[in-house]
Parts: structure tokens; C-alpha cells; sequence
């Protein structure tokens, strides 16, 4: 019996039936992280410190730091590359990895640095942004995550609650050094001295911390919100005989003319300011107004953004600051602060194996994109700047 030779290019060992390999998703899912040196607003704050490098570094993530990206916080390069940083002097590679970590949004020349799908993750001040910044990140199809729209598992947006808990302390010592350059004031009370009064204007959490500091201090303070359940929160919270009120103009026209310090702490995105000109006008003279929500609108009306250069401006005799990056006037805390967040942030995203598969599984992420591969995914944005909205929803299943 003759036998044929069939030519075949594959082993006896490759015809060998094997087992279905199926995919699994990996955990721990390892990224580049750059961290930029930030150019805007003499911005001191910076988005990690050494110290969560290292445990980010021992998880097997890559940290590209651009030098002196750390300066305004007290923390040098050495410092970073001995936690297992790899520091940079070109912005173009700190810019050019999987995910950005910034304080703030990134200029019109850093854009060009990203490289296409990549994660930034920075504020948006939204008050300050153009429909270019927009349009310019959507071409280079980046997805791009807001400190403000950032939500965790409770529904409560943790990187804003952080920030505000100590901007609204800091509303009150800055207010503090104001008073006394203005008219020689002390914010606070002493015996046979009547206390200075304050006036906040908000009663989230940067209200809420706010009016403990200037507690704290010894001023006397009344809160105004238009919302009720805020109110009752706050009285809960800090003291019941803090003076609380709606927002009624009468009531706080009359509170104006008196008062020494005005906290303005309330988010007026597309709204009307609360505080007009006229109520400025009858302030005292040397009365303080500190607007702390300033680049998500106007509290009040006669306030105008300010730099750390020049971090006030006066107009009616009345000191205005409007610092829209407040917490920078300290620093080191406020890094420690975003440090910490992030540092569980990442890792929470790494045991669940990185943003692609977190954004599948978790609602709490979708919300906090407001661009997905160069498509625009905030309503908000959308109907202010005039771009077409996507609705996250149908874009990731």
C-alpha cells in the first residue's frame, strides 16, 4: 500500500487540539504618568509629592516629572528622582504620556505636546476657559477629566469638597492680613473690643469652613444661601447660634453696610452675581471682599480676577480679591491634599485594571469626563460654549 506525503507547514504538535484561551482583564494595569511644571497663574500647587511617587513607583507605574514642578511646594527634583522619578527639562516629555496629572488646564502650546488618547487630568475653571481650549483638545482626541466633575462612590465630588475645606479656610486668614493692611482691623473678637463681622455668602463646604475659621477667630459671622437644607446643614455642623438667612437683598443690603469681611463662596456659573455695585458702594470703607468662587462666576459683581502678583484690587474704597487659585497661597498643604486623592486614585483604577475598564463598570467616572476621544460630554460646556454634546452613555458601553 503506497503512502502520499501531504505537505502541511504545521507540526503534529500545532494540529494538537488546545484549550479556548479566553481574554482576561489583567489587573494592576501599569501607565505612564507625566507631571508638568505649571507655567499659569504663579501657580505653586503641584499635583503629587515624593512620598506617593515611591508607592506609585512600587506598583510599577512610570513617573516622568518635569524639574521644578515641585519648587512652589518646598519639594525639590532630588527629592522626587530618589522616590524613583524620572525628572525631565523637556515639558514636550513630561506632556507626551498616557496620563497628565496637572493643577491647572493645559495653554494652547501644551496641547500640542499631548499625544492623542491621552488621560489629562487638571481643574477647568470653566469662568476662564475659551471655545478653542475645547475645540483644540477635541482634535488632538485626548480624554480629559475635571477636578470639578470629579464624583466618588457617596455621589459627592471629592477633589472639590478637599479644595474647598481649605480655600475657605484660607478665604479667612488671607481676609485677615487684608483687614489689618486696610484699616488696621484685627479679624476677630477681644475683651472690651467689638469682633469684626463677616459675612459668607454660600454654605457648601467652602462656606462651611469659612465661617468655622472665622469662629475660630472670634468674628462674628452670618452665613446667606438660597437653599435651606444647606442652611440647616451648616447650623448642624458648626454652631446653631450662627445667624443664618435666604438670600433676600433687603436683608443682605443691610447686613453689607456694616460687615468687614465678605466671603463670597458660592459656584454662579451663568447666573446673575448676588452682590451688585450699588451694595459695594455702601460698604464700609477698608471692608474686605474676598470671592473665592470667582472662576466659576461671579458672587459679586465688582469683583475681577486677580494674580499672585497683584493678588487685589480696590474699587469704592473697598479691598477685592479674586484669586481664582486661592489654595496656592499654601501650597505644601493643599499638594499634600491632591497628593493623597490621587494616590488612591490611581491605585483604585489600577486593582480594577485602568481607566478604559473603570469607565465601562463605574457611573462615578463617566461623570467626571467632560471630553472622551475629542468628544464633548458635559451639557454644561456644551450649552456654554456652543459645541455638540455626546452623552457618555452611548459612547461607552
Amino acid at each position: 500500500m503506497s503512502t502520499t506525503n501531504i505537505f502541511t507547514p504545521f507540526t503534529e504538535e500545532d494540529l494538537m487540539p488546545k484549550e479556548e484561551k479566553l481574554e482576561v482583564i489583567k489587573k494592576g494595569k501599569q501607565f505612564s504618568i507625566g507631571i508638568p511644571k505649571e507655567t499659569c497663574l504663579n501657580e505653586r500647587r503641584t499635583c503629587i509629592t515624593p512620598d506617593a511617587v515611591q508607592v506609585l513607583v512600587e506598583h510599577g507605574h512610570e513617573i516622568i516629572i518635569e524639574s521644578g514642578a515641585g519648587k512652589g511646594s518646598f519639594f525639590t527634583d532630588i527629592q522626587y528622582s530618589e522616590s524613583g522619578a524620572r525628572i525631565t527639562n523637556d515639558p514636550k516629555e513630561a506632556f507626551g504620556q498616557d496620563l497628565i496629572l496637572k493643577i491647572n488646564p493645559p495653554t494652547e502650546e501644551e496641547i500640542d505636546y499631548l499625544k492623542p488618547n491621552t488621560y489629562l487630568v487638571s481643574a477647568l475653571q470653566i469662568n476662564l476657559r475659551e471655545k478653542e481650549y475645547f475645540l483644540k483638545l477635541a482634535e488632538k482626541k485626548i480624554n480629559a477629566i475635571a477636578f470639578e466633575f470629579i464624583v466618588d462612590e457617596y455621589k459627592q465630588l471629592a477633589l472639590v469638597r478637599l479644595i474647598g475645606e481649605i480655600a475657605g479656610t484660607a478665604s479667612i486668614l488671607y481676609a485677615s492680613e487684608l483687614l489689618a493692611l486696610s484699616n488696621g482691623l484685627m479679624l476677630g473678637g477681644i475683651t472690651g473690643v467689638r469682633p469684626t463681622e463677616v459675612i459668607v455668602i454660600g454654605a457648601g463646604i467652602v462656606g462651611e469652613f469659612a465661617t468655622k475659621a472665622a469662629i475660630g477667630l472670634g468674628a462674628s459671622v452670618k452665613v446667606f444661601d438660597n437653599s435651606l437644607s444647606k442652611l440647616r446643614r451648616l447650623h448642624t455642623i458648626v454652631d446653631s447660634r450662627v445667624p443664618t438667612s435666604i438670600i433676600d437683598p433687603k436683608e443682605l443690603g443691610k447686613s453689607l453696610r456694616r460687615v468687614d469681611v465678605v466671603i463670597g463662596a458660592l459656584p454662579r456659573l451663568n447666573m446673575q452675581p448676588i452682590v451688585t455695585e450699588d451694595m459695594v458702594m455702601k460698604m464700609k470703607k477698608g471692608s474686605v471682599i474676598i470671592d473665592v468662587t470667582i472662576d466659576n462666576g461671579k458672587v459679586i459683581e465688582t469683583s475681577e480676577l486677580t494674580t499672585m502678583e497683584d493678588p487685589y484690587i480696590i474699587k469704592h474704597d473697598v479691598i477685592h480679591c479674586g484669586l481664582p487659585n486661592l489654595t496656592s497661597r499654601m501650597p505644601r498643604t493643599t499638594t499634600k491634599a491632591i497628593s493623597n486623592f490621587f494616590l488612591s486614585y490611581i491605585l483604585n483604577y489600577d486593582e480594577e485594571g485602568g481607566f478604559e475598564n473603570m469607565l465601562i463598570r463605574k457611573n462615578e467616572m463617566k461623570q467626571s469626563l467632560y471630553m472622551y476621544k475629542g468628544r464633548h460630554t458635559k451639557k454644561i460646556i456644551c450649552d456654554r460654549f456652543g459645541l455638540t454634546y455626546h452623552d457618555i452613555n452611548l459612547l461607552i458601553f
